[in-house]
C-alpha cells in the first residue's frame, strides 16, 4: 500500500456496483481517499467550488451521463479536474471529453496502477492550483529568474512555485522572447526534480530523420552510422525535466510517437525491443495557439490535451512596460559583469524612453539593448531623444499605456479603464489631453 497520503478526495461515479467497488479498492490501496457514488446526480450534490478533489466518471451512466456531468461540473468550478472512462476504441468520445475540459481519459480495460497514477497527479495539480490562489509573496530567489514587479509577473511566479513539485505536464504559451525557457527552468529548479537534469530541446531545429535517435536514443548498429549506443533526451532527463520548445513545429508523425510515450509513460531506444519507463517531467513551450492550430489540422488535438494539463501564459513585454526599468537594470548589471566593464549610471530619461516602446522581441530584445548600453554601442533607436523634456517623456509613456489598453480592449473605453484601475471619466480626460482617439489602438503593433 502506498503511504503517499496525497491530500484530497477522489470522487468515483460508476453505476455498476462491481466496477465501482473495484475502482474504489484500487484507489484506496494506492493510499487515496475515495468517495464512491452510483449516479451523476449524487456527484453534483457532493462537489463544491474550490473543493480539493478530482472526479472520475464513466461516460455511460443512467440519467445524467458522464459528458453532461462533465459540463455541469465545469459550471460549478472551471478548474475542477475530471477524468473520464470510455469504452475501448471510443477515441472520438475521449477527444470530445478533453475538448469539454476533462484532464485525462482512460479506455476500458485499464490498469489499476494507471488509474491511481492519473488520479494522484490530478489531485496534486488541483492542490497546486488552489495553493497558487492563496499563495503570498514569492520568495526572492525566483525573482532573480522571473523578473518583474507587475501583478501579472507576481501571479506567474506564484503559479510556477506552486507547480514546481507537481509532476503534471505544463504548456508555456508566449511570444518569442518572453522567457519560456526561464519559466521552464524555474519549474525545474524550485522543485524536487532540481537534483536531476534539465534538458532543453528546440523542436524547430530537430530534423525529422534524427527525431527517434534524439528523443528515444538508439542502440549500436540500429542504423547506418550508429557506431555506439546513444542515450536519448527522455532517458537522460530521468528524474528531471524535459523542455520541448517550439513544440508547434514538430511534424505530425513525430507528434504521434510523442503522444504514445506520454500515454504509456514508456519508450524504447531505436533498435531495441526493451521497453523503458519514462521518468522525466515534460514541459512544452509554444508561441502559437495550439488549440487553434489543432482545429486547423496542424497539431494533434489529443497531444495538445496531454501537454496542456496546466497552461501558463507568458505576457509580452508591451503588456508590462512598468517592469522595463527593473529588467533593464538587471540586464545591465549582468552584462557588465560578463564583459568586465564598470557600471555606469543609467539616465532616468533613457529608462523612461525605453518604457515608451513596443518591444516586439520582448525580454530578449531588451536584454540586447542592455548589452549594447554596457558596450557603449547604442544605435539611434536606443539613444533617448534629447529634444523631449521629462514631462514630455512622461506623457509619451502614459500615452503608450493608454493606447495599449485600448488595443487590448478592442477600443472599448470602459473595459480599458477598468483594466487600468481608472474611472472612465479620468481615462476620457487623459485621452483628450494626450490627443488619443479609440482608433489609435489599431496603429499599435
Amino acid at each position: 500500500m502506498d503511504d503517499d497520503n496525497t491530500p484530497g478526495t477522489v470522487i468515483v461515479v460508476e453505476d455498476d456496483p462491481a466496477v465501482r467497488l473495484g475502482v474504489t479498492q484500487a484507489l484506496q490501496l494506492a493510499g487515496l481517499e475515495v468517495r464512491a457514488m452510483e449516479s451523476a446526480e449524487l456527484a453534483l450534490a457532493a462537489v463544491d467550488r474550490g473543493q480539493r478533489c478530482v472526479v472520475v466518471t464513466d461516460i455511460r451512466l443512467p440519467g445524467i451521463d458522464g459528458m453532461e456531468l462533465l459540463g455541469l461540473l465545469k459550471r460549478v468550478d472551471p478548474q475542477l479536474p475530471v477524468i473520464v472512462i470510455t469504452g475501448h476504441g471510443d477515441v472520438q468520445t475521449a477527444v470530445e471529453a478533453m475538448r469539454a475540459g476533462a484532464v485525462d481519459f482512460l479506455e476500458k480495460p485499464f490498469s489499476s496502477e494507471r488509474l491511481a497514477q492519473i488520479a494522484r497527479q490530478a489531485l496534486l495539480a488541483r492542490g497546486a492550483w488552489l495553493d497558487a490562489l492563496a499563495l503570498g509573496d514569492a520568495p526572492q530567489r525566483i525573482e532573480a529568474q522571473i523578473i518583474g514587479a507587475s501583478r501579472v509577473m507576481r501571479d506567474l511566479r506564484h503559479k510556477l512555485l506552486a507547480l514546481a513539485d507537481v509532476d503534471t505536464s505544463v504548456l508555456l504559451h508566449g511570444e518569442i522572447g518572453t522567457g519560456k525557457e526561464s519559466a521552464a527552468r524555474s519549474l525545474h529548479a524550485f522543485g524536487a526534480r532540481a537534483r536531476h537534469e534539465f534538458v532543453a530541446l528546440n523542436c524547430a531545429g530537430l530534423p525529422e530523420t534524427l527525431f527517434d535517435s534524439e528523443i528515444f536514443g538508439h542502440e549500436a548498429g540500429s542504423f547506418t552510422g550508429a557506431s555506439g549506443r546513444r542515450i536519448g533526451k527522455i532517458e537522460f532527463a530521468a528524474g528531471g525535466t524535459l523542455f520541448l520548445d517550439e513544440i508547434e513545429t514538430m511534424p505530425l508523425a513525430q507528434q504521434a510517437k510523442l503522444l504514445r510515450v506520454l500515454q504509456e509513460r514508456r519508450f524504447e531506444r531505436l533498435g531495441s525491443n526493451q521497453s523503458r519507463p519514462m521518468q522525466c517531467r515534460v514541459v512544452a513551450g509554444t508561441k502559437v495557439d495550439l488549440r487553434q492550430l489543432a482545429a486547423q489540422g496542424g497539431f494533434r488535438e489529443d497531444l495538445y490535451y496531454r501537454l496542456a494539463v496546466v497552461e501558463l501564459r507568458l505576457p509580452p513585454l508591451r503588456e508590462r512596460l512598468d517592469d522595463v526599468p527593473l529588467l533593464f537594470q538587471s540586464f545591465v548589471l549582468e552584462a557588465a559583469r560578463a564583459a568586465g566593464r564598470a557600471l555606469r549610471p543609467i539616465p532616468g530619461a533613457h529608462l523612461l524612453d525605453l518604457m515608451t516602446r513596443d518591444w516586439p522581441g520582448n525580454v530578449r530584445e531588451l536584454r540586447n539593448a542592455a548589452e549594447r548600453f554596457v558596450l557603449g554601442m547604442l544605435p539611434d533607436d536606443d539613444a533617448p531623444a534629447p529634444e523631449l523634456n521629462f514631462e514630455q517623456r512622461v506623457h509619451a509613456f502614459e500615452r503608450q499605456l493608454i493606447v495599449q489598453a485600448l488595443r487590448r480592449s478592442g477600443g472599448r473605453v470602459s473595459v480599458a479603464a477598468a483594466a487600468m484601475g481608472l474611472p472612465r471619466k479620468t481615462l476620457y480626460d487623459k485621452m483628450k489631453k494626450l490627443d488619443i482617439a479609440r482608433g489609435d489602438a489599431d496603429d499599435v503593433a
